[in-house]
């Protein structure tokens, strides 16, 4: 604890997300009565949640950022919103019903509809055993696993080796007299969508780009997958609630995070930052104001970390001075960090259909033949699917990521509207209603969307993308390594601590990763200060 007539310790938290505001919430209630700690979130925005953002459209409830809770055994997401009654609610909202995939249509972009026994389903379980395979989940010896060499290269993707599992797939029908050109090309096909699924669940833009080894060390939480029926935003407002009245900063962007470097620790000269009360951080903000702080919990994402470190002196890129240690860097530098983004579709309300619009499932041909619809522009093209956000809603969902995510960006609504609707005519228009079984729109109800909506995570300063991955050429200790504070020693141990779903071995990419994250750096501060357990 603090001692009498010593200045308490100023603890100053940069982004109000998940990660921040738990560190500020334990530091809070660990402390908060004996007030050992003067504690500060300063976020650069106009709001709290970072990359948890619940909105409206449609009359539905929606979530523009996460929206998952990744199994419900011991996610303290789930603990949380049982706590504060937020998985009930009268209004619908996204995903209230689940994944809405228990039939789904997989239609190919010329309007043929795919049997599933024939070629859906064999693909996506070929498909689902070597992603558990290379998660871990799966312990069987599958040939086609590894390409029947025994070993896997150390260097190996989740791209090259699922690919290796769909040619030895190929291999077994070959050799069983199965061998089929035609059914060939819409295996790969199928393979392909559930491939660009797979992509926004990592954020990768390519699998080729995803570590094979860091797949099993990835752990999911157990049981089912829920969204939050009163959105995933009131666990932000539940986790700030307590706070008191001014701890959290709102519009306070930093620029540079002034700190001293122990000679001892780095090898270099002391540098003194511009600081008062012999404190030993200075955040300074674009308004040209600065704030001194004993720590900083930096929980901004890999994306702003990475711009950071580049050598370019835009403005508004956070900096570190004295610059972070070069074994940090190359640790933020080979991380992976991708961009996903969801596009909402309301439909019109001319538009009439049977009971629901469809789970449909989008297959596009891999090859550059003529059977590729030349309407159907390139940034829909590894999208995977297109379905009512539950069942019945005239408010539909698409899910995009890496360059193509980017370019939604960039696209007007009304081009969006126009190109999304010409390829889902595609789809739709040259199908019968038998082949349907009355789950999709009669053939003279021609498809119309009113109005969407798109999240523009990768354009946005504050967080220049959507979640981490590991990288090939980088590692899960590359995580660790980013998680580590600086300094661990010297007079001024503990000035700068590193929290978010980036910097979680196992968890990354989550909510429940930047929860547990944010709760480790407050625990690391609480021991510091010997009030660990008080």
């Amino acid at each position: 604890m603090q001692k009498m007539g010593v200045k308490k310790a100023r603890i100053v938290i940069i982004g109000a997300g998940m990660a921040g505001l738990t560190a500020a919430n334990k530091l809070y209630k660990s402390s908060g009565s004996k007030e050992a700690f003067e504690i500060c979130v300063i976020e650069g925005g106009n709001r709290i949640g970072g990359r948890i953002k619940t909105s409206e459209f449609g009359g539905d409830r929606i979530e523009m950022g996460a929206t998952w809770i990744h199994g419900i055994g011991g996610s303290p997401v789930h603990k949380i919103a049982q706590e504060i009654n937020s998985l009930e609610s009268d209004k619908p909202w996204e995903c209230m019903d689940g994944f809405l995939d228990d039939h789904p249509l997989t239609i190919t972009e010329n309007g043929y509809v795919l049997n599933p026994s024939l070629v859906v389903d064999p693909i996506s379980s070929l498909f689902k055993n070597l992603m558990d395979f290379a998660q871990g989940k799966r312990k069987s010896n599958m040939s086609y696993s590894n390409n029947g060499n025994g070993n896997l290269n150390d260097n190996m993707s989740v791209g090259s080796f699922l690919r290796k599992g769909l040619e030895a797939y190929w291999e077994m029908e070959s050799r069983n007299g199965n061998e089929n050109g035609n059914k060939k090309l819409l295996e790969e096909a199928v393979f392909a969508m559930q491939e660009n699924t797979q992509r926004t669940y990592t954020a990768a833009n390519d699998l080729m780009n995803l570590d094979y080894n860091a797949e099993s060390e990835y752990i999911m939480c157990p049981g089912e997958e829920i969204t939050i029926a009163k959105g995933y935003s009131s666990i932000i407002e539940s986790l700030a609630s307590v706070l008191p009245s001014g701890v959290i900063q709102l519009g306070k962007k930093v620029c540079k995070v002034e700190w001293q470097q122990p000679v001892n620790e780095m090898g270099g000269i002391l540098e003194n930052g511009h600081n008062d009360d012999t404190r030993p951080v200075t955040i300074h903000f674009l308004d040209g104001t600065s704030l001194s702080a004993d720590h900083v919990i930096v929980t901004v994402s890999l994306g702003v970390l990475k711009a950071g470190i580049n050598d370019s002196n835009e403005s508004g890129m956070l900096k570190f001075s004295p610059p972070l240690p070069d074994y940090k860097i190359d640790a933020i530098s080979r991380l992976g960090y991708g961009v996903v983004n969801k596009l909402f579709l309301q439909l019109s309300p001319e538009y009439s259909y049977f009971d629901q619009f469809p789970f449909l499932q989008l297959v596009f041909h891999q090859s550059d033949s003529e059977a590729k619809n030349p309407k159907i522009p390139w940034w829909i093209r590894r999208t995977a699917s297109v379905s009512p956000i539950y069942k019945k809603s005239r408010v539909l969902l698409s899910w995009f990521a890496g360059e193509e995510a980017l370019e939604l960006e960039t696209l007007p609504d009304e081009v969006i509207l126009d190109e999304v609707t010409t390829t889902l005519s595609t789809f739709l228009s040259s199908s019968s209603e038998e082949e349907h079984k009355g789950n999709v729109a009669k053939k003279s109800s021609k498809l119309k969307l009113a109005k969407v909506l798109k999240s523009q995570w990768g354009n946005d300063p504050l967080f220049l993308g959507s979640y981490s991955y590991v990288a090939v050429g980088s590692s899960t200790s590359d995580i660790d390594t980013l998680a580590e504070p600086l300094t661990k020693s010297g007079s001024h141990p503990l000035q700068i601590l590193f929290a978010g779903e980036a910097t979680h071995r196992t968890h990354y990419s989550t909510t429940h990763g930047a929860y547990f994250s944010g709760i480790r750096e407050a625990n690391r501060l609480l021991e510091h200060y010997h009030c660990l357990n008080n």
